[in-house]
């Protein structure tokens, strides 16, 4: 990815928790695609937060990427603790997804020291795998009925940020309306498929 969004001028990639598990994750758990594909797919106890520029989607202070759910989120000079109580994402009045807040903590764990990075990690709920507000997503999600149910739901989605940054203000947060440019690109993922004209 380069560290950049790599969209058309104009763009901001500044999702709220509920874009994030409906229009990001709900489809990469159903095995749809994300239009447009720019958030990677990365392990997680590969890289320490720092070593994400360049790897994960950027946006600002933030950085943003899939990856396999695990319970060991390990790297190579600290790990991620969850601290707090889950949180409820909640789409349309009913729960989709669930919030995991993480701290980065440099060191052998007992003796380790905790530094501002901060990682919010999504997962879907059960039963919201798969689920699309389009019929034609509705009908590739029957056909991946056969795929494994817990291969699909272990998917996550992260957010990661450094939090003396206040890398939190988003478009949302601040009340500001979204301009058309960003009501477009959130708006993609509703056509599962793009028909281009035949030369």
């Amino acid at each position: 990815m380069g560290g950049s969004t790599n969209l058309p001028p104009g763009f901001h990639f500044f999702p709220s928790d509920e874009e994030l598990v409906i229009h990001f994750l709900r489809r990469k758990a159903a095995l749809l695609p994300c239009r447009p594909d720019i958030v990677p797919t990365l392990p997680q106890n590969r890289y320490d937060p720092w070593e994400l520029n360049g790897k994960a989607l950027q946006a600002g202070n933030q950085w943003y990427f899939f990856s396999q759910a695990t319970q060991s989120r390990a790297s190579r000079n600290g790990c991620w603790n969850p601290i707090g109580a889950d949180e409820a994402v909640s789409s349309g009045g009913s729960h989709v997804g669930l919030k995991k807040t993480l701290v980065f903590s440099i060191g052998e764990p007992f003796q380790a020291t905790k530094t501002n990075w901060v990682m919010h990690e999504y997962h879907l709920l059960d039963g919201n795998v798969g689920t699309s507000t389009s019929g034609s997503s509705r009908k590739r999600s029957h056909k991946k009925k056969g795929q494994p149910d817990k291969e699909c739901s272990n998917w996550v989605v992260c957010r990661v940020f450094e939090s003396s940054y206040d890398s939190q203000v988003t478009f949302h947060e601040e009340d500001m309306e979204l301009s058309c440019l960003d009501e477009v690109f959130l708006s993609l993922d509703d056509y599962d498929e793009v028909s281009l004209p035949k030369n």
